[in-house]
């Protein structure tokens, strides 16, 4: 058995194998649409925004917390 038998027998498996490489590589990076990738970075984008909010809002929560404490404890 050659090298060109052997080769000739997998031919139809290295297609279908490219096919779907190819595949996976379009949703990897999109090919024109927005792939895995870009989803994935606006993902991580969008709860670093959240998680800098959330910080925000417990801490003005806490200040309006103190703030009414302290009015009841000294009066105003």
């Amino acid at each position: 058995m050659t090298c060109n038998d052997q080769y000739d027998r997998c031919k139809g498996e290295f297609g279908s194998i490219n096919v779907k490489l190819d595949r996976l590589d379009e949703a990897i990076r999109g090919n024109g649409r927005p792939g895995i990738q870009l989803r994935l970075d606006r993902l991580e984008a969008a709860e670093a925004i959240r998680s800098k909010l959330l910080w925000i809002i417990a801490g003005s929560t806490v200040a309006l917390a103190c703030g009414a404490v302290w009015k009841i404890i000294f009066g105003a």
